[in-house]
């Protein structure tokens, strides 16, 4: 799975910080942190946005670098990917992502059908 592939599954080339980083687009840093700040109800900083990639070596945003829970769990369990994980599908960690996102899903199962 391309390293742009989180553990998730979601596709990291898609997230605007992701694209900003790439892009070294300083207004899309700004219209992202306050977009987020709104959303997650902290203060999140232009600074902050700033990510190559779940998977990748490189800059994270704070939450992805040590707050997801999916990554943490992967991590701890030694997987790449959720997908790597038996009880994957029925995960509620995973679930709150792969419940609006079917495409996250389809590539978690399609890693494991070419495992």
């Amino acid at each position: 799975m391309r390293k742009t592939i989180a553990r998730c599954g979601l596709d990291c080339e898609k997230c605007e910080a992701f694209i900003a980083t790439a892009r070294n687009d300083d207004a899309l840093r700004a219209k992202v942190a306050r977009e987020w700040s709104k959303l997650n109800r902290v203060e999140i900083t232009p600074d902050m946005i700033n990510c190559e990639g779940c998977r990748a070596d490189g800059a994270k945003t704070p939450f992805c670098e040590s707050l997801c829970p999916i990554k943490k769990c992967s991590e701890e369990r030694g997987y790449g990917s959720c997908g790597e994980c038996p009880g994957f599908e029925e995960c509620e960690k995973l679930g709150m992502i792969t419940k609006n996102n079917p495409d996250a899903l389809a590539r978690l199962i399609g890693e494991r059908e070419t495992d």
